[in-house]
């Protein structure tokens, strides 16, 4: 929040802190919000981690957090858009919903459960002025991922991780580097917004060119 209002000092931005993952807290955060015209789900969390080292318990943490946050959220909104016959609906999935890592399979499993209720939720709101689409960015170079490439580059700097990361784990990548979140954000833009009106239902990649099949 401190770093839009230094970014952008004219934005009117208000703040809520809290667990998404749990109810109580997407309960307190509606009585704070009641009516909201575009909802971006973009919580996540993700930890490389080999399959067999995977227990229940992460598996349903990781569900909660990156799935069933934003169901809540969007069964909360839909029925007031809905009825205004207008809004915005966008599940940050990723690449990894179709290119599963397989150093966190966890992880690519909620991308891809992102992109079922995406897509049933536009079916849900079809006939309306309710879009509900998907993004699905590549490798970004968030605050999370500088935490992935500590855990996993060792003594090597992110630059020459980025190098080999692109040359061997994400070889199919055509851009060959992280994406920043800037470039996510312009597409997300133009999807929230009134001219993206008939893109609905859809699974849009931003992906840097790392999925070669079409989808």
């Amino acid at each position: 929040m401190q770093q839009i209002r230094k970014a952008v000092p004219e934005a009117k931005a208000e703040g809520f802190a809290g667990d998404m993952a749990a109810t109580a807290a997407t309960e307190c955060l509606l009585k704070l919000f009641p009516h909201v015209d575009i909802l971006v789900n973009n919580l996540g969390i993700f930890e490389p981690k080999p399959f067999d080292k995977i227990p229940d318990q992460d598996w349903r943490h990781i569900f909660e957090v990156n799935v069933l946050s934003g169901v809540r959220l969007s069964r909360a909104y839909v029925s007031g858009m809905k009825q205004r016959n207008w809004g915005r609906i966008i599940f940050i999935s990723s690449e990894s919903a179709i290119f599963t890592p397989k150093e966190m399979i966890h992880y690519g499993m909620t991308k891809t459960a992102q992109l079922a209720v995406s897509r049933g939720l536009a079916e849900y709101c079809g006939g309306t002025g309710v879009t509900v689409n998907s993004i699905l960015p590549g490798p970004t170079h968030s605050t999370g991922v500088e935490h992935f490439v500590a855990q996993l580059g060792g003594d090597r700097s992110f630059e020459a991780f980025e190098k080999e990361f692109f040359k061997s784990v994400r070889a199919s990548s055509l851009l060959k580097r992280f994406e920043t979140p800037d470039e996510v954000a312009r597409l997300v833009t133009f999807v929230c917004s009134p001219v993206a009106s008939a893109v609905n239902g859809a699974a849009l990649r931003v992906d840097g060119g790392v999925v070669s099949s079409c989808f």
